[in-house]
């Protein structure tokens, strides 16, 4: 009989008897058998680098590694947040990891909701930069867990591909080198990390892009299509050159900073969720990143560049475009404004999901915000954490990129056809 570790993260780890049962065990069905494990067979969950999950662990009395993720909390209200997954197992090589995930009940805008119903998938590497797709699969008693293969003794665990802020920083470096780009820091984050905008190409195109991503530090995938975006618009082709010549781009590549480095899921570090209140000004000492960019786009309308569209990027287990629907004033434009870049979306893209409802609104949203406060038309762009619909694909960073790279013509064509 062949041993297998088996890890919870959140809750537990326990050992499967044969590979059979192991095969069986990554298909719908019953929780496999599990004996008693040992704890020489885990040495070590390691949170002890970059973007890493605050959490704690122990093996319970059924040989179990019990994982237990921090929650991050807001400010003055009930809202909580754990769902941010990054860290290391170290343990004895060939063993199966059986990872159970608890302290998922989280609170959304007030009401409980518990991120296990899209808690599908995670990624795993053994050298924190190769990745690959690993199911997770319900428990009978409201957990997920996977089966997590610790090949060579250690392996890394994520909710998606990571991009931390070496990986921004690196992108910063490579764009300072670009005779198309300059880079404007607009403000710090409330523990002092810089606020960068990129902007590429000239301010004198005719029409203008912002996008921003990593409001929310969990959410990594914004990052990647923001990488896949950088990469075509420093592409020096005719095409590229053509769509330059129309628009221009201002990125704010990583919202919440301090987050992203702390390993958080959702708030900054006092707190508050940068894509809520955007119906009012910003708090400067709460939220000095919202305060820094609510300034820069004052600037940016004052000097005649009032952006045409913005994109803030977000990931969930949906994918949708989150098109607010104000109910002040005739929306009429706006929504078939944003009709057309669903279409676009669809013609040049692997985008599939459609948009909200017609009824939906979320007015504290950046998207809602800058429409309403700002006159610019503004979207929620979330990405599906757990599957690519289009490609049937279940996503990595390599995905994203593809997705961005194509976005420099949906946006010509947009402002070339928009009503």
């Amino acid at each position: 009989m062949n041993r297998y570790l088996v890890i919870v993260l959140g809750v537990s780890i326990s050992i499967i008897a044969t590979d059979s049962r192991l095969a069986r065990s990554q298909s719908p069905g019953p929780t496999p058998i599990a004996v008693q494990a040992s704890m020489d067979e885990v040495e070590y969950v390691d949170t002890l680098f970059e973007n890493a999950s605050p959490l704690w662990y122990e093996v319970d009395d059924k040989g179990t590694l019990q994982v237990h993720l921090l929650y991050d909390h807001e400010r003055n209200s009930p809202n909580r947040a754990a769902g941010h997954i990054h860290f290391r197992i170290h343990g004895k090589p060939g063993a199966v990891i059986r990872t159970e995930f608890n302290n998922l009940d989280n609170v959304w805008n007030g009401k409980p909701g518990s991120v296990a119903r899209e808690l599908l998938s995670v990624v795993i590497s053994e050298d924190g930069r190769t990745w690959e797709s690993l199911p997770l699969e319900p428990t009978e008693d409201g957990r997920v867990f996977g089966l997590i293969p610790l090949r060579a003794g250690s392996i890394y665990v994520a909710r998606v591909e990571p991009y931390r802020l070496s990986d921004c920083e690196r992108l910063l470096d490579k764009l300072r080198k670009s005779p198309i780009v300059t880079i404007e820091t607009i403000g710090e984050t409330i523990e002092g990390r810089p606020l960068e905008v990129v902007h590429i190409g000239s301010k004198t195109a005719g029409k203008r892009v912002f996008l921003r991503a990593r409001a929310h530090p969990w959410e990594a995938g914004g990052n990647w299509v923001l990488e896949g975006l950088v990469e075509k618009l420093l592409e020096p082709s005719v095409e590229t050159k053509r769509i330059l010549e129309k628009v221009s781009f201002a990125i704010l590549p990583m919202a919440n900073k301090d987050g992203v480095a702390r390993g958080r899921t959702r708030f900054n570090s006092k707190g508050k969720d940068l894509n809520r209140d955007w119906g009012q000004p910003a708090d400067p000492e709460l939220a000095p990143e919202n305060h820094a960019l609510e300034k820069w786009l004052q600037r940016e309308i004052n000097a005649g560049h009032r952006p045409d569209l913005a994109l803030e990027l977000h990931n969930d287990g949906n994918g949708k475009l989150h098109i607010s629907r104000p109910p002040e004033g005739d929306q009429t434009r706006y929504l078939a404004r944003m009709e057309l870049l669903e279409s676009l979306l669809r013609r040049y893209t692997w985008f599939t999901e459609g948009s909200t409802q017609p009824s939906f609104r979320n007015p504290g949203t950046l998207g809602e915000g800058w429409h309403t406060r700002f006159g610019v038309d503004a979207v929620v762009h979330e990405f599906n954490c757990n599957i690519i619909a289009g490609l049937q694909e279940k996503p990595l960073g390599k995905h994203w990129r593809a997705y961005g790279y194509q976005l420099p013509r949906v946006f010509e064509d947009y402002f070339d056809n928009r009503p």
